[in-house]
C-alpha cells in the first residue's frame, strides 16, 4: 500500500494598503495564496513581493513566515493529502521553477482578468493562487474545478472548507506546531535514552553472570 502525503494552501492577509488593492480583484479578506510542502510551513512558495516593504517588487519566492513582517497576519490552512508521486511531482516542478527563478513575474494584468473573466496570457508570469492553482495541474488533484489562470484564494476557501486546520494568526500557528515539533523529538530522544540505559543495563547483569 503506498502511503500518502500531505501538500498545504495557506492562505493569509498581512492588512497592508497593497493587500487592500489586491482585494478589490480577489474579493477576500485573506487574498494571499501559497503551497507549503511541510506542516511547519517551512518549505512555503507563491508569486508575491521580493522586497519585504517593496510591494512592486514581485515574482516567484520562497516566503519566510517568521518574518516580523507577518507578526500580525491572519491565515487560514489547508491540508490535502496527495500520493508520494503526486508530491514528488509537484515539489520538483516548484524547485525547477525556482532554479529559474528571475525569469518569473507577476501577473497584475492576470488579476484584472479574473475581474473580468478574461484570459491574459503572458509567458512565465503568474499570481499568487494562479500559481498555486497550476502546481496541482501538473497532478490529476485539482483543488478547484476552474482554470488555474481564474482561481482566486476565496476559490480555495470555498472548494476546501472540509480540509482547513487552522484559522487565526499565522504566528499562533507557528509557535504552536514548532512546540508541538518540540514535544515529540524530546520524547523520541527520552525514549530512546531510556532503551540505551536498559540495554546497558542488561548487558552489565549478563557481564556479572
Amino acid at each position: 500500500m503506498t502511503q500518502s502525503k500531505h501538500i498545504y494552501i495557506v492562505l493569509t492577509g498581512t492588512g497592508t494598503a497593497f493587500s487592500g488593492f489586491i482585494r478589490l480583484f480577489t474579493r477576500a479578506n485573506l487574498n494571499h495564496a501559497s503551497i507549503a510542502f511541510d506542516p511547519e510551513l517551512r518549505e512555503v512558495y507563491s508569486f508575491g513581493r521580493k522586497k519585504m516593504y517593496n510591494p512592486f517588487v514581485a515574482g516567484l519566492i520562497r516566503e519566510n513566515f517568521v518574518d516580523p513582517f507577518y507578526n500580525s497576519a491572519n491565515c487560514a490552512i489547508y491540508q490535502l493529502k496527495v500520493s508520494h508521486e503526486e508530491y514528488d511531482t509537484m515539489y520538483k516542478h516548484v524547485q525547477g521553477m525556482m532554479k529559474h527563478q528571475d525569469r518569473y513575474k507577476y501577473h497584475l494584468l492576470g488579476l484584472v482578468g479574473v475581474l473580468f473573466n478574461i484570459k491574459f496570457d503572458r509567458e512565465n508570469a503568474y499570481f499568487c493562487s494562479h500559481f498555486v492553482a497550476s502546481v496541482f495541474e501538473e497532478t490529476q488533484r485539482l483543488p478547484v474545478n476552474k482554470p488555474s489562470c481564474f482561481v482566486t484564494p476565496e476559490d480555495f476557501a470555498l472548494s476546501l472548507y472540509h480540509h482547513k486546520i487552522y484559522s487565526g494568526k499565522l504566528c499562533y500557528y507557528l509557535r504552536k506546531i514548532n512546540y508541538n515539533a518540540a514535544r515529540s523529538d524530546t520524547f523520541i530522544m527520552t525514549s530512546g535514552s531510556a532503551r540505551m540505559m536498559k540495554d546497558i543495563k542488561e548487558q552489565a547483569e549478563e557481564a556479572v553472570i
